[in-house]
């Protein structure tokens, strides 16, 4: 399924049950309200997927059971978080294989690799597949920067069409317009930014808080994306205090904790993540509590993604 990398992208997290096995009824749930939202496609095991802790196997269930289940109506895409090329290039085909639409990658991990070493190995995944790929810049938590002049190179691989904009520096937007025009889709990966860098021509979103509030998450895009910023400032700072949330390193928990209020999760995390508990948990509690007792009324938006579908 072609993707337009255009719109509202949940980073989904993963459901588990209490023995610790995916929670694939609670996931499939979660995936409705995403696609009656309006969302534009779905990202699996990214860092909020808890991708570090997940099996091959379950992350080829996770792409099969999703394609499965949104039915054609939005792409699948998988996350690729490697030690060695090799087992990247290998969890690339195993995404095709499982039906996944398109690729998100992140530097190699653990491993501080040097910008030839960074763009190597983003040529040699794109060069072993046909998927469409998006990049994760995010060099505040994996500490190595895709440079502009990375990118340049990056450009020689036609499925290299995306970039998760996370380096927390909204100008970089302009410095990727100014150099490749549109030959990069730009989607905003910091919840906090997004509306943003929205304002200075990013193209999409991959959201976190999007997991409990999908409705309001896609809103705050098609209003921004049709000139309604007012309403679209509104809504967002209401949203602030949750979309914070996104960005502490108890992310997951915080996320899984707003998504068990709205019912569409649970708390269950996976070792060594640990449940919430005590002061913690009750201050994160109050601030979704907060957000769901004030929630807005939402106007009525048309999406400006369905031209692409």
């Amino acid at each position: 399924m072609k993707i337009h990398w255009n719109g509202v992208y949940p980073a989904v997290t993963t459901k588990f049950t209490t023995d610790d096995q995916l929670d694939l009824d609670m996931f499939r749930t979660n995936l409705d309200a995403q696609v009656e939202a309006g969302v534009d496609g779905i990202i699996l095991g990214g860092t909020l997927g808890e991708a570090s802790t997940l099996t091959e196997e379950e992350k080829a269930t996770l792409i099969r059971e999703t394609v499965k289940h949104v039915e054609g109506k939005i792409p699948v895409i998988i996350n690729i978080a490697e030690q060695s090329t090799s087992e990247a290039i290998r969890a690339a085909a195993n995404a095709k294989a499982n039906g996944a639409s398109g690729l998100m990658i992140l530097p190699p991990m653990r491993y501080l690799a040097d910008d030839r070493e960074t763009v190597e190995y983003f040529k040699a995944i794109a060069n072993s597949t046909e998927l469409p790929i998006m990049i994760y810049n995010n060099p505040v938590d994996y500490k190595i920067t895709v440079t502009l002049d990375m990118f340049a190179e990056l450009a020689e691989c036609p499925n290299i069409q995306a970039v998760k904009e996370s380096t927390r520096d909204i100008s970089n937007v302009t410095r990727m317009r100014n150099r490749f025009g549109d030959r990069f889709k730009i989607l905003c990966g910091v919840d906090t930014l997004a509306l943003e860098t929205l304002c200075v021509g990013a193209d999409g979103w991959v959201a976190g808080l999007v997991c409990a509030f999908p409705k309001e998450t896609v809103t705050i895009f098609n209003l921004q994306k049709t000139g309604r910023l007012q309403e679209a400032l509104d809504i967002y700072r209401w949203f602030l205090p949750l979309l914070e949330l996104d960005i502490h390193p108890k992310l997951v928990h915080y996320i899984k904790l707003a998504e068990t209020a709205l019912g569409l999760g649970t708390e269950h995390v996976r070792a060594p993540r640990l449940p919430l508990v005590g002061e913690e948990r009750a201050r994160v509690q109050e601030i979704i509590d907060n957000g769901i007792a004030n929630r807005p009324e939402l106007p009525e938006v048309e999406s400006v993604t369905a031209a692409f579908a």
